[in-house]
């Protein structure tokens, strides 16, 4: 069996373990050196392992202290897609992109236009990413008095699901939100990436 196969095979079974209730939120597992001898492989191999069960979720470490049981993420509801955000949040790209053929329909600019970009991962009050944020925009970035909002479903893919600690083309809500100037012309227009195990969405009407 490859190394590969052999920390996912360790990680599933660990997993399994924690949906059994072996080891319940909150409870420290076996150090890292103790549980190569039970799995009887090396310590690099269950490093792995646990980094991979953390990057989902299901784990969560303290430096030099080891790994637990992580509590499942609190749920939130999503009422107001322009509200701002109340807590932490960091700013992970701003890179300008060329507008694509659905970026330029929602916009209303030409396809190829030069748009200003903002990635931006919110953070709940515990550090976790929450909500995965891409604004686009032309020029520079004007007031708006009102928005409209499609809400869908989409899988996740890999840089997505990496911010959020979840797995490869996982379905999450995806929020397409354009804000509005007076005239009803849009302004911005924006991804907003939703775990489902952590929202709740109810709409109420736009503004």
């Amino acid at each position: 069996m490859s190394a590969d196969a052999r920390y996912r095979r360790i990680a599933a079974d660990i997993r399994d373990r924690i949906t059994a209730g072996e080891w319940r939120p909150g409870d420290w597992l076996p150090s890292r050196a103790a549980m190569a001898v039970e799995y009887d492989v090396n310590p690099q191999t269950m490093r792995l392992a646990h980094a991979l069960l953390r990057r989902t979720g299901i784990l969560e470490g303290e430096k030099r202290k080891g790994v637990y049981v992580a509590h499942p993420p609190a749920m939130r509801t999503l009422t107001d897609a322009d509200a701002d955000w109340p807590h932490s949040s960091e700013t992970t790209d701003t890179r300008p992109r060329r507008a694509s053929a659905e970026l330029a329909e929602r916009l209303d600019v030409p396809v190829g236009a030069v748009l200003q970009h903002e990635a931006v991962e919110r953070l709940d009050p515990g550090g976790r990413s929450a909500m995965l944020v891409s604004s686009w925009w032309r020029g520079r970035r004007r007031p708006h008095v009102g928005y409209v909002v499609e809400l869908g479903v989409a899988p996740l893919n890999e840089e997505q699901a990496a911010a959020l600690g979840l797995l490869v083309d996982t379905l999450a809500y995806r929020m397409v939100r354009t804000r509005l100037d007076r005239d009803g012309r849009p302004v911005e227009t924006a991804d907003l990436i939703l775990p489902m195990d952590r929202w709740l969405v109810r709409l109420g009407g736009m503004r």
